[in-house]
């Protein structure tokens, strides 16, 4: 999310020119970018003009701090503005309640709540360690009820029995009966999407609503809908009491009008996102970090947060022992990285945290993406456990070898032992150097190619 917005914004904030002082004149044309940067990430039109109107009336006069120069100065005011935008402070869930806490999930169908009602149970329990049961009031779309219980198996979350031919309004009594007798912390009730506004279904969630008495109803939105999301947002709020959003599939926006229009435009605060399909992939909303993401300066909090919670702590400190005690970094440390990185959402969702990485080359970004390290962990489980230990073996016939396995060209397991070569040198640096010297070295590995 925000990649064109981050570019854009990065491009244009930090030139402005002057001495001393923001004025009218120096940031006019910088306002005018920042305007089309949000237009073209389908903010709304009323969104972008008190937000600029804001950013201009701060900015006009504001004295430079001695230490900066005007375009950063510029930068850490539309930074501020960007985060009460988006509603200034995290809003976590709200569970102070007496047990079971009732989550509703609404909106329109596609948006991805089924998935989200999952990820939340999963949330729910790892994170507070709540016991927490799901259940589906969505009778209407055909498998809604197998592919919650699906998700929630793999999640590890119980799910309520419901019977495809009740009533919504039966199967959640029901779920909330059994959710008291059996001590359960948390309900989560999935209901059934709408193609579009529908006022017999908005009927239908209303009595769903007065029945459970949810602390939290959560109106989950696809970010792709733009800043149509909030205007939909609108809608279900004036016909139901919403307490928060849930945007998701936010990696595969790369624009980010939703996030900045909806909090205006409803009242409601943003609380989580959704980064990817599985059920892990769920990330509590900061204004702050976001922020930071889509001017370019990374989100290291959110990023420790992931390794905290989701990387395997054994094989970090493993592999840190290793390099400590001057091992060799070898092909099978190299792949267990590679799994890692996918089970934090991705080389894509890390990239978005990390600063600086909006000026490394586009060559580099793109042999980051996600494919790139699914062919390249193919190409690692094709060799040998001795070739792995040992890639300087790795010659001709076995190069042909390993990539028959894997389905790939020999010049495709070059290009990998390339990188991997890199890799070891990086670990090298960081070693001596940390984090700084590793972005050297990734800035230095733009003639590196892998199709």
């Amino acid at each position: 999310m925000f990649e064109n917005l981050t570019d854009r914004l990065s491009r244009t904030l930090r030139n402005i020119s002057g001495r001393g002082r923001l004025t009218e004149e120096n940031i006019k044309e910088t306002l005018r970018e920042v305007r089309i940067a949000l237009l073209e990430a389908d903010v709304a039109l009323k969104v972008v003009h008190d937000f600029v109107n804001r950013v201009k009336e701060t900015a006009v006069g504001h004295e430079v701090n001695k230490s900066l120069t005007p375009g950063q100065e510029f930068v850490k005011i539309v930074k501020k503005e960007l985060i009460a935008q988006m509603g200034g402070v995290n809003n976590a869930l709200n569970l102070a309640t007496q047990p079971p806490a009732v989550l509703l999930m609404v909106g329109l169908q596609g948006a991805g709540k089924t998935t989200s009602a999952a990820k939340f149970g999963k949330f729910l329990k790892e994170k507070y360690k709540k016991k927490v049961l799901l259940v589906s009031a969505d009778v209407y779309r055909p498998a809604a009820l197998k592919q919650l219980e699906v998700l929630a198996t793999s999640a590890g979350i119980d799910c309520f029995p419901a019977d495809a031919i009740g009533k919504p309004l039966d199967i959640v009594n029901q779920a909330l009966k059994q959710a008291k007798l059996k001590f359960y912390d948390a309900l989560i009730v999935d209901t059934a999407g709408f193609l579009h506004i529908d006022k017999e279904m908005m009927s239908e969630i209303k009595q769903v609503h007065a029945a459970i008495n949810p602390i939290e109803t959560l109106f989950v939105v696809d970010a792709m809908t733009g800043q149509d999301a909030a205007n939909i947002a609108k809608v279900f709020h004036e016909a139901l009491p919403l307490t928060g959003i849930v945007l998701t599939k936010v990696d595969g926006d790369a624009r980010g009008g939703a996030a900045l229009s909806i909090r205006q435009v409803t009242g409601k605060p943003i609380k989580f996102l959704g980064m990817g399909e599985k059920t892990e992939a769920l990330e509590p909303f900061h204004p702050d970090r976001v922020a930071s993401r889509i001017l370019g300066m990374g989100d290291m909090l959110s990023l420790i947060e992931d390794i905290e919670t989701q990387g395997n702590h054994e094989q970090a400190k493993k592999l840190a022992n290793k390099v400590k005690k001057g091992d060799k970094f070898d092909l099978t440390d190299f792949l267990e990285q590679l799994k890692q990185m996918r089970k934090m959402g991705g080389m894509a969702s890390i990239l978005t945290k990390l600063p600086g990485v909006g000026q490394l080359p586009e060559n580099v970004k793109w042999q980051m993406e996600d494919k790139f390290f699914i062919r390249m962990e193919a190409i690692i489980n094709s060799m040998t456990v001795k070739e792995r230990a040992k890639p300087e073996i790795i010659k001709g016939s076995r190069k042909r070898r390993i990539a028959l396995g894997s389905g790939v060209q020999v010049q495709d397991v070059n290009r990998l032992l390339k990188k991997f070569d890199e890799m070891q040198r990086m670990i090298k640096k960081l070693k001596k150097g940390g984090i700084v010297k590793m972005m050297h070295t990734m800035k230095g590995m733009d003639n590196v190619e892998f199709r």
